[in-house]
């Protein structure tokens, strides 16, 4: 009586021989839920056949005459290993779920073992040896779908680190002076970021993770020492960049063409010194509901100037005093010359508006009737 070790070599050349029927109940158990990897057979059947399949089967049949405390139970070779890895890669290449591809394996595994168990039974092998060869022929599944696993996470790995350095250059050209739209629109190919019609920088003194709680949706940039991200016109996100921005120490810059995002640039730097010395205050602050304080303040060199000079009739009275005519000269000049609103403004009577007045007029004289004086003074000491 034939022992199993010669048993198995028979199966080897039986499981040979019908090995195109068992390919073909692969494919048509397949062809209804996954129709792509039945038609990847009818393609490639012969090379599937002459390659793979009998690797499959000589491996299986080696793994089960040999003692498992001898040899490793890893069936798949090297090559195999790579072959499956890659395909593992083109899944996750060709954005397929890795569940469905290690589900058609399994499906494979089962259509393969009732062939195997057919001809084993028809050779009379021992349940002994029909119990390795089932277990070999799920270990053998098992093997590769590890290798196309890992094949699909080292994509996705390899896909993040590409996405992240293609953003973060095309983070690069969007703030550059000089880019042309076709050089911003081909580095947001490369990075697979959908550029809006317009767009606003945000600059913060905050943290990357502080920053990073704006989404996908934002693009993460660095200016020097300042992290940041574009964003999507603000006027559509307003309240989710100001609840995600809280704390953070932002500025959001205005709403501008991607072409031209690059000279926002300053402006959200200035933006982010008025925070700090308190002229501006919110959090964040939105620059586009602050522009004139911020035409302003730009240069604080020129609006000491400025001061200085319209200022001067005040120059020479004592502190005390010059506090308290500046102050009612302020609120004159924003209500628009109404003394009653410039005493609820002030809290003091009306005739001390009155007295006042009359003191302001005797030291700037006719300047305070001059609507160019007075547009002077109003930049220089309302804002």
């Amino acid at each position: 009586m034939p022992t199993d070790q010669e048993l198995l070599q028979s199966l080897e050349t039986s499981l040979v021989t019908r090995l195109p029927a068992l390919l073909e109940d692969v494919r048509s158990e397949l062809s209804g839920d996954w129709p792509d990897y039945a038609e990847f057979l009818d393609t490639d059947l012969e090379g599937i056949r002459d390659g793979a399949a009998n690797m499959f089967l000589h491996r299986l049949v080696e793994m089960a005459s040999t003692d498992p405390a001898e040899g490793s139970r890893r069936l798949a070779d090297e090559t195999m290993q790579a072959v499956f890895e890659q395909i593992g890669r083109m899944q996750w290449q060709q954005g397929q779920d890795l569940t469905r591809l290690l589900t058609a394996y399994q499906i494979g595994a089962r259509v393969a073992w009732r062939h195997v168990a057919e001809t084993a039974h028809e050779l009379a092998l021992s349940p002994t040896a029909i119990a390795v060869l089932a277990e070999s022929v799920f270990d053998f599944v098992n093997d590769l779908s590890q290798a196309s696993t890992s094949g699909f996470v080292l994509a996705q790995g390899d896909d993040a680190r590409s996405r992240d350095r293609y953003r973060a250059e095309l983070g690069e050209i969007l703030l550059a002076e000089r880019s042309t739209a076709s050089v911003i629109r081909a580095a947001a190919d490369r990075a697979r970021w959908t550029l809006p019609e317009r767009v606003a920088l945000v600059l913060a003194i905050g943290t990357e993770e502080q920053v990073g709680r704006l989404g996908s949706y934002a693009l993460p940039v660095r200016h020097g020492d300042l992290v940041g991200a574009v964003v999507e016109d603000p006027a559509v996100r307003r309240g989710q960049l100001a609840q995600a921005l809280s704390g953070a120490g932002a500025v959001v810059g205005p709403a501008v063409t991607v072409e031209v995002l690059s000279r926002t640039v300053d402006l959200c730097q200035t933006g982010l010194a008025l925070v700090a010395s308190k002229v501006l205050t919110g959090d964040p602050v939105f620059l586009d509901e602050n522009l004139d304080t911020i035409i302003v303040h730009r240069d604080e060199r020129l609006l000491t100037f400025l001061r200085q000079q319209v200022l001067a009739p005040l120059a020479d009275l004592p502190r005390g005093s010059r506090d308290r005519l500046t102050a009612t000269l302020c609120s004159w000049l924003r209500h628009q010359g109404d003394r009653v609103a410039v005493a609820d403004d002030l809290h003091i009577h009306p005739q001390t508006v009155s007295y006042r007045l009359g003191r302001l007029r005797e030291l700037f004289g006719d300047a305070l009737d001059d609507p160019r004086e007075r547009s002077r003074l109003m930049l220089a000491i309302n804002w």
